[in-house]
């Protein structure tokens, strides 16, 4: 039986600041969780999830080492985004998983494990956000995009995907010093934050023609408000909170969209139409300049820093 490490989080001992404790131990097989596909896993992310007796990491790209579901077989390399790993689930912050094979999706050829772990759920839901402008109709000629949440991951990659697809582009973003990196992605102008933190008018001046929104509360209240005429506004996250205190005016006066984007249950065929954009439309000289390489033992340092906004762009771990 192979024997492997994991970061395992249990229930810390009561205190003023209660929370998991989290270790590195050696397990076996026979301690991973019930599944049809056992994968050795070789990168992850960062996407810090406490966890209750659990293993953290809800993201993980490796390689099969068995297999009883009929669309896998050993040596396939695969990728596992949300399904509830590292919540329900043991996660990616070991070197051995055991999942339903139909949480996988095979890696794109044009990927490496590394690569794959750049992008991440960030990512691959910065991807979902695109889709989601498309089907609604927002195309470059439309007008400017913004991206609210620009220097963390799935501001990074979303940025980098709608320049390679030629749209104009607002980044938003409370640091300052990160213009330069935001123009290097394909940013063409920066936003203050603040400029979107105060509460929103029903309806303000019309700005953009779409937006993709990782910060929620009065920021994406006000982006709907600034959202152009038959707009849509992709909104994936809640960096800022989880009210939304806005009115029906931009959907009833303005024909405005609000997309809401789930990537943790996105059913399979999205996922692998997401990663196949991804292989087509992502740029990889820039999710290399967007990224860090550290290794697993990191995680724990890592973690307060990500909570905290202190990451930009995407880390990968290596888990071996």
């Amino acid at each position: 039986m192979q024997r492997f490490k994991a970061l395992v989080a249990s229930q810390g001992q009561p205190g003023p600041e209660p929370g998991p404790e989290l270790a590195w131990q050696e397990l076996g097989e026979a301690d991973l969780m019930d599944g049809d596909v056992l994968v050795r896993v070789s990168h992850s992310t960062v996407n810090y999830k406490d966890g209750l007796a659990l293993i953290p990491g809800i993201d993980f790209g490796g390689a099969v080492v068995s297999s009883s579901h009929p669309n896998f077989k050993a040596g396939d390399r695969v990728i596992l985004n949300g399904w509830g790993a590292g919540e329900t689930h043991f996660g990616g912050y070991a070197q051995m998983a055991r999942v339903k094979g139909d949480w996988l999706v095979k890696m794109p050829p044009q990927f490496t494990p590394a690569q794959c772990m750049a992008i991440g759920t960030a990512g691959y839901t910065a991807m979902l956000c695109v889709l989601a402008l498309e089907r609604h109709g927002v195309r470059p000629a439309s007008g400017p995009v913004l991206v609210t949440g620009a220097a963390g991951g799935v501001g990074s990659v979303a940025i980098t995907l709608l320049a390679r697809l030629g749209y104009q582009l607002s980044a938003a973003t409370g640091r300052p010093g990160e213009a330069d990196y935001l123009k290097g992605l394909g940013a063409n102008e920066i936003v203050d934050r603040a400029e979107l933190a105060k509460p929103a008018r029903p309806l303000a001046k019309e700005r953009w023609a779409g937006a993709v929104d990782a910060v929620g509360s009065h920021t994406l209240a006000n982006v709907l408000s600034m959202t152009k005429y038959g707009g849509a506004v992709a909104a994936c996250g809640l960096a800022g909170g989880m009210d939304l205190t806005t009115s029906v005016a931009p959907f009833i006066l303005r024909g405005v969209t609000l997309v809401g984007i789930d990537s943790v249950m996105a059913p399979l065929p999205i996922r692998i139409e997401a990663w196949d954009r991804l292989a087509r439309d992502l740029d990889l000289s820039k999710l290399a300049a967007m990224s860090v390489t550290r290794p697993a033992a990191d995680v724990v340092a890592l973690a307060p820093q990500i909570l905290a906004g202190q990451v930009r762009g995407r880390i990968v771990l290596e888990m071996e």
